[in-house]
């Protein structure tokens, strides 16, 4: 500690600092005063200030980061997500208790000097060096806001935050020239307008509105005398004067501001004397931030739509570009989540799938024709406890979700689809026997054939299902056998190519394999995929890719803006004619197919069971004509197999995709779909065949060259893992090309 003289006054280094410290900054703010355009101010310190001539438009109208909305399609909130929970505000809407309390407290002559007080740089200079240290602050208001300017602009960026606060000459006087602008071009009253909705005052609490909600739940404009006064008093240090954790300190605080106030002559002693003997009166509402608070268990919806903003270019030209805004918020974004859909996916899953079952359930809902996504959900919620995650099963990687599952005999509607469009009647028999090798040699899409010298054998689920069979009956008892030897007699390159414009592609971005055994479901898909799949068959053949957002408003300061949205692109995938055909055949599934524990009595609906081998997952995909949807149930880590396990309180020996999914599909849309209109397929008439006694007359081509993967009919791989990497000459497929990915289907 600095010593003092014999005599009591201050030593040498005391007085060299003061003098020092008092002509350099004293002669900086007269030259700022003086000279408020002058590049230099004849300072060599690093960091000082030059080039002052025009004040940043950022200082005249802040870009506050404030608090987004996410809302349904019905207008109703579903969550509020921030980086700083703000709600910016006029100052007409602040109460003018507030007003007079912050100016009383931390600097009561705002109205009566400039951008710089004089008078109180000199004093505080004074004080300080009589200290020997830093006791008193000297800054206005104006600086006060300059700096929260900078603050705000560093974000949670900690060395652009060490930046803005720290204590050189250079940046004090960086501050004082912008401080004379902003009082040359604001005006008072603006500049407390803004430096009442920038300022922090703890709790996560963001501006005056998100102060006055956080403490007491309610408006800034409604604000009593002594709530004003202890808000104000927490600006000075938000985390000593926190009245939720020391109301002690606060209530100090608090009185401290009141006694200014009369002080100052803004109340009365007798008023400053009564409000002192008030409780704080606290009615604290939570911070609720983030898609974690999201209602109907919209979490994972929330979470998509902000992937969705993050990745799509329409909303900035760089990922970098896009959190800018999302974190900036002040976003009012509309989606197309029907609450009424939301709330009966969310009923459906808990009625049959617990959240601490060894298996998951996830569920999607769309709507054709427009690719709206109206429902999304899953069994384990969304956090970060137990049997809780943050990993969106019903998606993509690349959007918050998983590598994905194999959809099993959900993805042979989309073979027939091929075949069909391609020319085959849907009358086309094969053999279709109970066990028999993979056809080969079988055309891909490069020129070349999948074949596989190692003769793998796949099976039908029962030894009872023997062919020959037409498509609509293999696709009602969903005969793995059938839909191999229809692939092989087509080529792989139609069926890849009819995925690819029902938007079915593999959920970790890879792209879909060239063999005989994605017949079967051996590709691993997204529950959001598929469902915006079958709605094409829903809409008579028009694929629109899945959309979340309808709208977006921008507020910035006191105006709006609407941004623009990503657009669901509809096109024409197959023949209205097909469409109808595969319509056709998926309303036999349900009617007396694998699906008939998926029907929805009299609505018109259509759909597929999927159950993939050694049943890892399990599915239903199906559809009216104004609705599509999802569901799969299995173990997300690929490890538990469905056999011998109790789900949602009920045991199973063996789980089929019409037994846990489709229930959960027929909930679901049961609920999503009342009280709206029930229109009818456009059906087709499909001959059954008649059955040939011979049945070797009608065995199909071929000889075995691989191993199926996973519709609702078995089949026979002794890989039972589906998350494996098979042997090495496993399949050799397009002479030497990609491999086939083989496990054998179950019945759905």
């Amino acid at each position: 500690m600095p010593k003092k003289r014999s005599g009591g006054g201050l030593s040498s280094t005391q007085q060299a600092a003061k003098f020092l410290g008092v002509s350099v900054l004293a002669g900086a703010v007269m030259a700022g005063i003086a000279l408020p355009a002058a590049g230099a101010l004849g300072l060599a310190a690093k960091g000082s200030a030059t080039g002052f001539d025009d004040i940043p438009a950022n200082l005249k109208r802040p870009p506050l980061s404030q608090r987004t909305t996410i809302l349904d399609n019905k207008g109703e909130q579903i969550a509020q997500v921030y980086s700083r929970d703000r709600t910016v505000v006029q100052l007409k809407d602040i109460s003018p208790y507030m007003q007079k309390a912050l100016v009383a407290i931390e600097d009561s002559r705002f109205y009566e000097h400039g951008a710089i007080d004089l008078k109180g740089v000199l004093r505080a200079l004074n004080k300080n060096a009589q200290s020997g240290g830093v006791s008193q602050g000297a800054s206005t208001l104006t600086q006060q806001y300059v700096k929260n300017v900078f603050v705000e602009e560093a974000g949670d960026d900690p060395t652009k935050v060490a930046e803005a606060t720290q204590q050189t000459i250079g940046r004090k006087i960086k501050e004082l020239k912008f401080a004379i602008q902003v009082e040359q071009d604001l005006g008072k009253k603006k500049i407390l307008e803004n430096y009442l909705n920038i300022t922090f005052f703890g709790q996560q609490a963001y501006g005056v509105e998100a102060a006055s909600q956080r403490y007491f739940s309610k408006h800034a404009k409604d604000l009593t005398l002594p709530e004003a006064a202890l808000l104000a008093g927490i600006v000075q240090s938000p985390s000593r004067y926190d009245p939720v954790n020391d109301e002690a300190e606060a209530t100090k605080r608090r009185n401290v501001v009141l006694q200014r106030m009369a002080s100052v002559g803004d109340i009365s002693q007798a008023e400053a004397d009564k409000a002192k003997k008030e409780p704080l009166g606290l009615k604290v509402t939570q911070p609720r931030n983030g898609c974690i608070t999201a209602i109907r268990g919209a979490g994972f919806f929330c979470d998509y739509v902000r992937e969705v903003f993050m990745n799509d270019p329409v909303f900035g030209k760089s990922r970098t570009d896009r959190a800018k805004i999302w974190n900036r918020g002040g976003l009012t974004i509309r989606t197309t989540l029907d609450p009424q859909a939301q709330d009966s996916l969310g009923k459906a899953v808990r009625d049959h799938v617990n959240a601490s079952d060894a298996v998951a359930t996830a569920a999607t809902i769309v709507e054709p024709g427009t690719g709206k996504i109206l429902a999304m959900g899953q069994s384990r919620p969304y956090g970060f406890g137990k049997n809780e995650t943050q990993i969106n099963l019903s998606v993509d990687k690349a959007m918050g979700g998983g590598a994905g599952y194999q959809p099993g005999s959900t993805f042979k509607p989309i073979v027939a689809a091929a075949a069909i469009e391609g020319g085959k009647p849907a009358t086309q028999e094969y053999s279709s026997p109970y066990k028999m090798p993979y056809p080969s040699p079988v055309a891909a899409c490069d020129g070349k054939n999948w074949v596989n010298t190692k003769g793998f054998d796949l099976t039908n689920e029962n030894e009872s299902e023997v062919g020959p069979y037409g498509m609509k009956e293999a696709t009602a008892k969903s005969v793995n056998t059938y839909y191999v030897q229809l692939i092989s007699d087509i080529g792989i390159c139609p069926v890849k190519n009819m995925a690819g414009k029902l938007g079915v592609q593999r959920a970790d971005g890879t792209p879909i394999e060239q063999n005989p055994s994605i017949a079967l479901g051996t590709q691993e898909v997204s529950p959001l995929t598929m469902a915006s799949a079958y709605a094409t068959f829903a809409s008579r053949g028009t694929y629109c890719t899945p959309i979340a957002i309808e709208s977006i408003t921008q507020t910035t300061g006191n105006q709006k803006k609407s941004l623009t949205v990503p657009k669901s692109t509809c096109s024409r995938a197959m023949s209205e004619t097909t469409a109808d055909t595969v319509n056709t055949l998926l309303k036999g599934v349900v009617e007396d197919g694998t699906g008939t524990q998926a029907g929805l009595g009299d609505r018109a609906s259509a759909g597929k069971t999927g159950t993939t081998d050694f049943r890892f997952a399990a599915w239903f995909v199906g559809y009216t004509p104004n609705m599509a949807g999802a569901v799969w149930v299995g173990d997300p880590a690929h490890q538990r197999r469905m056999v011998n396990i109790t789900i949602g309180g009920t045991p199973y020996e063996k789980v089929f995709g019409g037994q846990v999914p489709g229930p959960i599909w027929r909930d679901m849309m049961s609920g999503a779909l009342a009280g709206k209109d029930a229109p009818s397929f456009n059906l087709v008439n499909i001959p059954d065949p008649e059955k040939d006694k011979d049945k070797d007359k009608h065995k199909g081509r071929g000889r075995g060259d691989g191993h199926g993967n996973g519709g609702d009919n078995g089949g026979n791989n002794p890989f039972p893992n589906p998350s494996i990497t098979l042997p090495e000459g496993f399949f050799q497929g397009q002479n030497g090309g990609p491999r086939g990915n083989g496990n054998g289907g179950r019945r759905g």
